[in-house]
């Protein structure tokens, strides 16, 4: 369904606050990365600035963001190392940007596709931790390491965990007072009124750190945050310098052949991060709309070539910019285009005053956008869809944590493809036994596409068939069987079911050439299968047939092949006396084929003249085993014979039938006269509940008029050859109550007695 757009009045207030957020996170964090990556500072502010206008223009995504990404770090670090010059890792970036356009362009972006829900989302909450567990620090004054450093293993050989023990020997009280008072503001603001505010919270946590810091240095106290301990961006004293920051590749780069090599590493490592973001942001978007990743592609490789031409970094679409834009109501792109204009404003215009921003208030935003991420909420989710999705979630964060993003991915896709291959192993298929009136055959149906990892199972379901079994192997819903699952098939059935005695049967098979359709066990009512069948065996049939109806189950008939095989002659196992009604169709209800029952319909499944010569014909000729007089609820000849008799009416008399006096006369000799009320004296549901009890009494009073009218039948049923019992449909549910009565035939009573 189409995204309802909104009117820009009504976007624009929220996308510029949303911006505002963005811009004072992605501010640090532009530097901090390239400071991790051993790049020139201004090289962050530049993707950034890229990141957000250019590919915030091309993207087809209303949230995400782009800029330099913090899991690009290490490959930028050793590539400019290896290539031995920042210009010519530059030459690289261009190079992997326009690998990253032929890859949209010939629609690669399916990639992100093949990666299982549970890995996505344990990679938004180990984001959610990691931006928590690297905050802490900053939010207590210990800066030891860029704002933008995310990986586990740090620069200065301390880790993730060691850092956070090393801040407790390093607070800055000044820090810790604006970071505490910012995380606490900020959670209040969510939960409170102020949460509707169009004034960014983000921003006011900013100004008033700078605010209390000002106070503090105009105070002298030794609290006062010192530089180190603030945002450092650099300062140009004109455009002239401003333009200076900028560097470009050397033409000359792009004869080396380490180029190529750094920029298809770049490339790759850039997409695969792009593709896994979006997926994040899509799940994590309150408005649930979708980007087309091979878009987004070509907007990171037109970003990316651009970047690597003036001196830029590598950037991707980055989930801790994303999720701050969401969490500020960034309502449109326009959010991620508006921070990119800010980052080049304000550090071209203002740098002093950015260098005024605490970082332990930035740190602030970050951990309670991590505590967003990370919810508890989405751990119980996923605790409560079970360990298939819980163990690669829970992985996938750890491996995360301590690795990097990529690396911590591929962990979770790895588990998850054990769980996948696992399952395999224990149920890739779908086994149905189904009930047929020749006896039980194992129908096996293969999935869409059948590889080698579906072999052992199908291998070990097929040599578990016992002795003398039947097998069915359906493939009509496959497209692809392996040619080693389709020898070892053949195998078993050249070898292995010849000397077990084993029926086995494909449908589906299409054009292999190996296996062809062939059907070997009777999946119809033969001469051979109704001469074995008793009574009770029918009634058996009857009742398993309903309890498939009711589940969804039904036995997957060749109705084709059934045409063909029934044409030369019929021996039906029962013979169902029926209503007209068009709710009630025996075949359906009972789950049947063609060839397997009479069908006898009349309104009020009553026995006249005409119908029991019918019965008389299919058991005493035709050689049927059961008798099956089936009433339902809400039958309309029932409630008309109940309405006229407490009407005193004809059936001719109070409609246009003339010829329904009979039938209706018939079933009124089930009601007792005594028990009628008029119809303004019945209570609510009083009047169906009680017709129902006479459709079911009408049942009875059938089965005892056919032993009554009919000396054949009531010779068969008391020879035990056939037996005659009741049913009661249930419209609403589709179920029939089964009973039989003391005329029902039987020799044995498998059946609880009614009526």
């Amino acid at each position: 369904m189409p995204h309802n757009k909104a009117p820009l009045s009504v976007t624009l207030p929220k996308d510029i606050t949303a911006s505002i957020a963005v811009f004072l996170v992605a501010l640090p964090l532009c530097l901090g990365i390239a400071l991790a990556s051993n790049a020139p500072l201004f090289s962050g502010v530049l993707s950034g600035i890229i990141g957000g206008i250019v590919v915030g223009f091309l993207s087809g995504s209303h949230k995400s963001v782009s800029g330099p990404a913090a899991g690009l770090t290490a490959i930028v670090a050793a590539q400019i190392a290896l290539l031995g010059s920042f210009e010519a890792f530059l030459a690289a970036v261009v190079v992997a940007g326009a690998i990253q356009i032929l890859m949209g362009t010939f629609r690669l972006g399916f990639i992100a596709a093949f990666f299982p829900l549970s890995v996505i989302k344990g990679l938004l909450a180990a984001i959610g931790i990691i931006l928590i567990l690297k905050q802490i620090p900053h939010v207590f004054g210990h800066d030891a390491d860029a704002e933008g450093e995310m990986s586990f293993e740090q620069p200065d050989h301390e880790n993730t965990f060691t850092e956070i023990f090393a801040t407790l020997s390093d607070i800055q009280p000044g820090a810790a007072v604006i970071g505490l008072f910012s995380i606490a503001l900020l959670m209040l603001w969510d939960r409170s009124k102020l949460k509707k505010s169009p004034l960014p919270s983000a921003l006011v946590v900013v100004v008033l750190g700078v605010v209390i810091n000002l106070i503090l240095k105009k105070m002298g106290s030794t609290w006062a945050i010192q530089p180190s301990h603030l945002v450092q961006v650099p300062v140009a004293k004109d455009l002239g310098a401003f333009m200076g920051f900028m560097q470009f590749p050397g033409i000359e780069h792009f004869s080396n052949p380490l180029v190529f090599k750094a920029a298809v590493t770049v490339a790759l490592v850039a997409t695969l991060e792009t593709l896994l973001n979006l997926e994040v942001v899509e799940k994590i978007d309150p408005d649930q709309r979708n980007a087309p990743p091979n878009r987004e592609l070509v907007a990171q490789g037109v970003g990316n070539m651009l970047a690597g031409c003036i001196g830029g970094l590598p950037m991707t679409s980055v989930i801790v910019r994303s999720s701050v834009n969401i969490n500020a109501g960034g309502r449109t792109k326009l959010s991620a285009i508006l921070h990119g204009l800010l980052l080049i404003i304000c550090v071209l215009l203002m740098p002093q005053w950015l260098n005024e921003i605490p970082l332990s208030a930035l740190a602030a935003i970050l951990i309670v956008t991590g505590l967003k991420l990370a919810s508890p909420k989405l751990f119980k989710q996923l605790w409560s869809e079970g360990k298939r999705q819980f163990l690669p979630f829970i992985i996938t964060i750890m491996a995360i944590v301590v690795t990097d993003l990529l690396v911590g991915v591929l962990i979770g896709l790895g588990v998850s493809i054990l769980f996948i291959l696992h399952s395999n192993l224990q149920r890739p298929l779908r086994r149905i036994v189904e009930k047929h009136t020749s006896g039980d055959v194992l129908r096996i149906e293969l999935a869409n596409q059948v590889s080698f990892f579906n072999r052992a199972a199908i291998e070990k379901t097929l040599h578990e068939v016992p002795r003398g079994g039947r097998v069915l192997i359906d493939a009509r819903n496959t497209d692809y069987i392996d040619p080693d699952i389709r020898d070892m098939i053949a195998d078993f059935r050249d070898k292995t079911a010849v000397s077990h005695g084993v029926e086995l049967s494909f449908v589906g098979m299409k054009e292999h050439d190996q296996l062809q359709d062939q059907i070997q066990f009777v999946d119809y009512t033969s001469r051979e299968v109704q001469h074995g069948l008793t009574p009770e065996s029918v009634l058996e049939i009857l009742q398993a047939g309903n309890r498939r109806f009711l589940s969804g189950q039904r036995i997957q008939r060749d109705f084709g092949r059934q045409v063909s095989a029934t044409a030369t002659g019929q021996f039906p196992i029962a013979a169902i006396l029926g209503c007209i009604d068009s709710r009630a169709p025996a075949e359906a209800v009972f789950d049947l084929g063609l060839g397997d029952i009479f069908s006898a319909r009349v309104a009020g499944n009553i026995a006249t003249t005409e119908l029991l010569g019918s019965l008389e014909y299919a058991c005493a000729v035709v050689g049927s085993k059961l008798i099956l007089v089936l009433g339902h609820t809400s039958c309309g000849a029932v409630n008309a014979a109940v309405d006229l008799l407490a009407a005193a009416k004809k059936a001719s008399e109070a409609t246009p039938c003339g010829n329904l006096d009979g039938l209706i006369t018939e079933i009124q000799d089930a009601i007792d006269p005594s028990t009628l009320k008029q119809p303004d004296q019945w209570k609510a549901g009083e009047k169906a509940a009680y017709s129902n009890e006479i459709s079911r009494l009408n049942v009875v009073r059938t089965i005892r008029v056919i032993r009554q009218r009919s000396t054949t039948l009531n010779r068969l049923a008391e020879e035990g050859k056939i037996a005659i019992v009741g049913g009661l449909y249930d419209v609403s549910t589709g179920e029939v109550n089964f009973f039989q009565t003391q005329d029902s035939g039987f020799q044995k009573n498998p059946l609880p007695m009614r009526g």
